[in-house]
């Protein structure tokens, strides 16, 4: 029997979409790295998502595609993570159209979108995959895995996606050996259907924690403003209009400059064009557009503002790892289930969580004025529970 030093390492496996420029998940690797390397550092893990990537000249990692690794790994007693995010809702087809090129995605669309055959034909095909649910995987995956967790994922529209898609993310959860997910509504559903989970806090509340050294090395001269971020999906024109306008009230009523950013630039995520039209239409004189998609730039750009604003669900969780004021918002009679379930999962009380484009001035304003030491305290208790919520996975990825 060989001893421990001549056994292989276990190979660990952090999965999950960051694979493509979406700001949270290209977070969570870093996270979900580093929690292990505070305990092994020699530990080497595999980055894999549904597609290759490199992303690294962006902050990211250098990504497997797992359909070509698991057909090498399939026997092996791997430790696979699921590192988090909103995986159990994402389907084939838009994690298909995540992956595209920027510029072939309007063609794929137009080709593939109206025929739901073709679509899921085209989507199989260039994940390498039939699975339903991409970014859920089971022991239909790795037959032998020592291992199989997921990290404070989130599921919140679970209840509403399609049977088929639905049952087969079930059925591969039920196989799993830990799961954790980031807000009640996704903890519900999964009850419901027999499954336990336990609830924390999303990884990147332990950004400002973990990589606050590095984060400060990407700050720039600018202070004074807000951090402003909106997806490519608010660009019509009379949406437009009412961001101005609340935007420019928030700059007349704050004396705070407006800063545009990006927390995304992967098809169906954030647009700088659309930006510069909202800019064209403000009267504020302090507004500018970020374009840096580095991820480390954009911790840094929220770090050093007064507060974030946006759709996006890890603008606002960056600004709470730094106890800053933050508001979401949404379309009118949207569904912003993912920020709303969040929110009023891990919220201070009677804090702005989702308000509608008309409300923005208000909510940020009510945010600005909240305590700073309660904000702060905040941080470090999210922070401390996402420490404690790992340690299981921790423990069965570095067990020998």
């Amino acid at each position: 029997m060989p001893d421990a030093l001549s056994a292989p390492k276990r190979r660990i496996i952090i999965f999950g979409a960051f694979d493509r420029h979406n700001f949270g998940d290209m977070l969570f690797a870093h996270v979900v790295a580093r929690l292990l390397a505070e305990r092994r550092p020699e530990v080497e893990p595999v980055f894999a998502g549904c597609g290759r990537r490199d992303l690294r000249a962006h902050g990211g990692h250098d990504i497997a595609a797992l359909s070509q690794r698991a057909k090498r790994w399939r026997d092996e007693p791997v430790a696979f993570i699921h590192a988090g995010g909103e995986l159990l809702t994402c389907d084939a087809w838009e994690a298909a159209v995540m992956l595209t090129k920027p510029e072939e995605v309007q063609t794929r669309i137009a080709r593939y979108d109206s025929c739901a055959q073709d679509r899921n034909a085209w989507a199989r095909a260039e994940l390498g995959t039939d699975a339903l649910a991409p970014y859920v995987i089971g022991r239909e995956t790795f037959a032998r895995a020592a291992s199989i967790c997921f990290n404070a994922i989130g599921g919140a529209t679970l209840d509403a996606r399609e049977a088929a898609l639905r049952e087969e993310v079930l059925t591969k959860l039920r196989s799993a050996d830990h799961i954790s997910v980031r807000d009640r509504q996704t903890q519900a559903t999964l009850k419901r259907a027999g499954i336990d989970a336990r609830l924390v806090p999303d990884p990147a509340s332990l950004i400002a924690e973990l990589f606050d050294e590095r984060i400060r090395k990407h700050s720039d001269a600018r202070r004074g403003y807000l951090a402003v971020q909106f997806s490519a999906d608010f660009g019509d024109d009379a949406t437009l209009a009412h961001i101005a306008h609340q935007l420019d009230l928030l700059g007349k009523t704050t004396s705070l400059g407006i800063v545009l950013f990006r927390a995304g630039a992967a098809p169906w995520h954030d647009d700088i064009p659309v930006y510069a039209r909202v800019a064209a239409r403000m009267r504020h004189a302090a507004v500018t557009v970020f374009e840096s998609l580095n991820v480390w730039d954009i911790c840094a750009l929220i770090a050093n503002s007064e507060g974030f604003a946006g759709s996006s669900l890890h603008g606002r969780i960056v600004a709470m790892a730094y106890g800053l004021p933050r508001v979401n918002f949404q379309h009118a009679n949207a569904d912003a289930s993912k920020q709303h379930a969040y929110a009023s999962t891990w919220e201070i009380a009677d804090a702005p969580h989702v308000v509608p484009i008309t409300e923005i001035h208000a909510a940020m304003r009510e945010a600005l004025a909240m305590d700073r030491a309660a904000l702060h305290d905040k941080a470090l208790a999210l922070a401390k529970a996402h420490r404690a919520g790992f340690e299981p996975i921790a423990q069965r990825a570095l067990r020998s």
